[in-house]
């Protein structure tokens, strides 16, 4: 059976990439594993009166470029081994797009999804006074991730201004609301960096037959934050986006679904089911449906050595981090199906999370122009220096990203020096 551990992937990934860098053989080992690992046990209390014990995880994968920075999820499926996978993918990630970051990430075992606010709020403020000095503006930036938001990103920042008074501590996470100096363009980053990249592999020619992205096909698994507004960038680009699932359901509709109103209607609701002018599907049959543009937008391995042969995408973009394996990789590769990899095509939000640290070091807010455009110009540049190795070296796309990756961040390393 293929291995489906999210930190054994990551290693494969990182071993795939690692022989074609051997100008830094001695520097590889120390750069798979992480700086530290930290684990901690709390209390919170529920509505109901009781007591509730909690385990929460951040991992600190490697800050040779800049500060720790990656998100906090709070998910039932929450484990070390993911969280290491997750940091680790950050690392590579905040380094493909050159943004002075590091790679960290952080989790809590908890149902997310099913928690009050009051519930979220005191789990949250619980754990970052237990984090303590592990994060900081200059130390370890967190930001949102599954079944966190903005809110949650409030929450983080007044526990932690409350325990450091007398500086400014807005830095101390991206992704907060607007008017708690958060960023325009925070939200909607992760999707647009995604289409931005889809849009440049269509000018590259990669989707034989297609030559613009209105039009195109497109399927979306997974309707959170980064799918619902990939589906709605797609829809205004002219796409036509005949299926989305989420949690709970699929649907689909041949002739296309006005994204907008799927968002009103989820929103309403609280799923895709119903929708009016849509038939359900299994939600394992949604990846498979013939399409343009696949955008995996979910959780971790949705795409498998087991379900890789009946992909019938021309192309796939992965918004979600890990959905795609090694072995399926390969399959994909073989049969000529482009995949524009997760530490490219989602690193949009992490672009924008840096703009919004920047803003808040120099007490300032961009308009959401200037946000966009700087967005744009990251991933333009991002995507091609992606697919110009992997031409150049005749590689799969994720391993050239991470050829890119893993070059930059053993350069800083060795200019750094090992110290003491």
């Amino acid at each position: 059976m293929e291995d489906l551990n999210p930190f054994h992937i990551a290693n494969q990934q990182f071993a795939r990439a690692a022989r074609h860098v051997p100008a830094h053989d001695a520097l590889l080992e120390s750069l798979a594993r992480p700086e530290r690992i930290i684990q901690i046990e709390f209390p919170a209390k529920m509505d109901n009166g009781s007591i509730k014990m909690f385990t929460g995880f951040r991992v600190q994968h490697n800050n040779a470029r800049g500060p720790f920075k990656g998100g906090v999820r709070y998910h039932t499926s929450v484990t070390l081994d993911e969280v290491l996978a997750l940091s680790s993918w950050m690392t590579w990630k905040t380094a493909v797009v050159d943004v002075p970051f590091g790679g960290a990430k952080g989790g809590v075992v908890c149902d997310g999804k099913r928690l009050s606010v009051d519930e979220k709020r005191a789990i949250t403020r619980r754990f970052v006074t237990q984090l303590g000095p592990s994060i900081g503006p200059m130390v370890d930036v967190p930001a949102p991730d599954v079944y966190t938001d903005a809110a949650t990103m409030a929450w983080f920042y007044d526990t932690y201004d409350m325990m450091h008074k007398g500086q400014n501590n807005l830095p101390v996470v991206t992704g907060k609301p607007l008017e708690l100096g958060g960023s325009h363009g925070r939200a909607t980053a992760t999707a647009r960096g995604c289409i931005f990249c889809v849009e440049e592999a269509i000018g590259r020619g990669l989707i034989d037959g297609v030559r613009s992205l209105a039009g195109t096909r497109v399927v979306v698994q997974g309707f959170g934050n980064a799918g619902s507004y990939a589906a709605m960038f797609a829809h205004q680009a002219g796409a036509r986006v005949i299926a989305v699932s989420d949690s709970s359901a699929a649907i689909m509709a041949a002739g296309g679904m006005d994204a907008d109103q799927l968002i009103a209607h989820k929103e309403r609701t609280g799923s895709v089911a119903g929708f009016p002018g849509s038939s359900p599907i299994p939600p394992a049959e949604l990846l498979e449906l013939e399409c343009d543009v696949l955008i995996p937008a979910a959780l971790e391995n949705q795409i498998t050595e087991a379900n890789a042969a009946r992909i019938r995408a021309k192309l796939v973009a992965e918004a979600a981090n890990g959905p795609t394996t090694p072995a399926a990789d390969t399959v994909l590769h073989q049969r000529g199906i482009p995949v524009i990899p997760d530490i490219l095509a989602n690193a949009g939000g992490v672009t924008v999370s840096y703009y919004e640290w920047v803003q808040n070091i120099q007490d300032e807010q961009w308009d959401p122009e200037t946000v966009d455009a700087k967005l744009r110009r990251k991933m333009v540049r991002a995507f091609h220096s992606v697919f110009d190795i992997a031409a150049d070296k005749r590689l799969e796309p994720r391993t050239a990203a991470y050829v890119l990756a893993v070059d930059r961040v053993a350069r800083v390393t060795e200019m750094r020096g090992i110290w003491p």
